[in-house]
């Protein structure tokens, strides 16, 4: 057998010689313990739960409108060619149309953003131009969660946001994919924040 002692068996000077080092530590661990997850007090580190703009499939109803709505026209095409009614390039314009419209749920999707950290949520929407609006977590009165079964379905949902914030009182956050986890996350950061802020205060017992 090796005589070496094991370096974690060997206490540590400064706990024999001071007790108050030792109760130092012990108050440290537990604080470092503390400060991760969602319950943590925040900080300088912002971190960022969600960001981007909701999937196509979020939006499952709107794309099977529009493909019946493409199948009527096509249908319309056929008759136009099939009747001979008509110049030739007006035959084309049901079918183009039929086409072009099945990228409006993509444009639709693409038309907002949003992004969730653990201080704010920002709200971008816009295709060319740009709007954004800011809800700080302070604000958050309320937290209202929805999925529908085809949401279910396809793992989106929306999460809609009451706060006391004058400009965006209240803001519907749609077709967030894998959305339960970012509500529950959610919900735990605003109690941290308003705690930080002296808003609620922490219960001492």
């Amino acid at each position: 057998m090796s005589n070496i002692p094991d370096p974690q068996a060997v206490p540590d000077p400064r706990a024999v010689a001071d007790p108050h080092w030792v109760a130092a530590q012990a108050a440290a661990a537990a604080l470092a313990a503390q400060s991760s997850g969602p319950h943590a007090e925040p900080d300088d580190k912002e971190e960022v739960y969600f960001e981007g703009s909701p999937p196509v499939r979020a939006l499952t109803g709107k794309m099977f409108l529009f493909v019946l709505v493409g199948i009527g026209l096509v249908a319309l095409g056929v008759l136009l060619v099939h009747k001979q009614i008509g110049p030739w390039w007006a035959w084309a314009i049901p079918f183009v149309i039929a086409i072009a419209i099945q990228g409006i749920p993509w444009a639709m999707s693409k038309r907002v953003s949003y992004r969730i950290t653990n201080y704010r949520i920002d709200f971008e929407r816009g295709l060319l131009s740009k709007n954004i609006d800011t809800m700080e977590l302070w604000h958050v009165e309320d937290l209202h969660f929805h999925q529908s079964l085809v949401e279910r379905i396809m793992n989106v949902g929306s999460i809609t946001v009451l706060s006391k914030d004058e400009t965006m009182p209240r803001l519907t956050i749609f077709g967030l994919p894998n959305p339960r986890p970012i509500y529950e996350m959610l919900k735990q950061r605003v109690i941290a924040v308003k705690r930080q802020r002296g808003v609620i205060k922490m219960d001492p017992g």
